[in-house]
C-alpha cells in the first residue's frame, strides 16, 4: 500500500511508497542523495562501495535517487549510471539536474534554450537511460525567464525525454510563472529546525 512500510525477507524495514506532487509521480517515502558519493562532503567514496550502497537502497525499498550533473562534476551520474544497469533501471525513480554550469574554472547559471537541451541529453547519456523521471532547473538563470527556460523543458518532456519537471531554490512567484507553462511536480530547497524562513511563503505556493 503506498505510503506504507512492511518488512524485507531479512527482518529489515522494507520503505513504503508514495506521491510527489499531484501529476502523478510515486516514489519511494525515503529517497537517497547521491551528492557525497564522489566528493562534497568529505573525500571521495570507493566507487565500488558506492554501487553497493545504491544497490542494498533498491533491497530496502529506496527507488528514488537524486543527483546533478555538477556533482563531480558529471562523474555521479557515471556512477548512478554503472549501478542501474539491467533491471535495476526500471525500478527507480531518477531525478537530476541542470544549471549550473563551469566554463574556465567559473562557476555559471544557464537556462538558455541550448543549454537545457544539451544538459539534458548529455544527462541521458551519462545515466545510460532514455528518459528522467524527474529534471530540476538547479538554479535559475535570472538572465532568462523562467517561461523561456520552462517552454524548452515542455518540449522535452513532449518529447519523452524527461517525465517530471521540478524547480531548485526558486522563490515563490518563479514557481507560480513556471507552472503557468509546464506543471511542477517538485520543488527542491533547505527545509530543517535551523532554515524555516520557507515556511512563510513558498510552502503556501503548494
Amino acid at each position: 500500500m503506498a505510503g506504507e512500510a512492511g518488512r524485507g525477507g531479512d527482518g529489515g524495514v522494507v520503505v513504503g511508497r508514495m506521491k510527489l506532487g499531484s501529476q502523478g509521480l510515486e516514489v519511494s517515502r525515503q529517497g537517497l542523495g547521491c551528492m557525497g558519493m564522489l566528493g562534497f562532503y568529505g573525500p571521495p567514496k570507493p566507487e565500488t562501495d558506492m554501487i553497493a550502497l545504491i544497490h542494498h537502497a533498491i533491497g530496502s525499498g529506496v527507488t528514488f535517487f537524486d543527483t546533478s550533473d555538477v556533482y563531480g562534476p558529471l562523474t555521479n551520474e557515471i556512477l548512478l549510471g554503472k549501478a542501474l544497469q539491467g533491471d535495476a533501471r526500471e525500478k527507480v525513480e531518477l531525478a537530476t539536474k541542470f544549471g549550473i554550469s563551469f566554463q574556465d574554472g567559473k562557476r555559471e547559471i544557464r537556462g538558455d534554450p541550448a543549454y537545457v537541451r544539451a544538459a539534458c541529453e548529455g544527462s541521458l547519456q551519462r545515466l545510460g537511460i532514455d528518459c528522467i523521471t524527474l529534471y530540476y532547473q538547479h538554479r535559475v538563470d535570472t538572465r532568462v525567464p523562467i517561461e523561456v527556460t520552462m517552454g524548452e523543458l515542455k518540449k522535452l518532456a513532449e518529447e519523452g525525454k524527461i517525465n517530471y519537471i521540478g524547480l531548485s531554490e526558486a522563490s515563490a512567484s518563479t514557481i507560480r510563472r513556471a507552472h503557468a507553462v509546464h506543471p511542477i511536480t517538485a520543488v527542491q530547497l533547505e527545509w530543517s529546525l535551523w532554515t524555516r524562513d520557507v515556511e512563510e511563503v513558498i510552502i503556501p505556493t503548494f
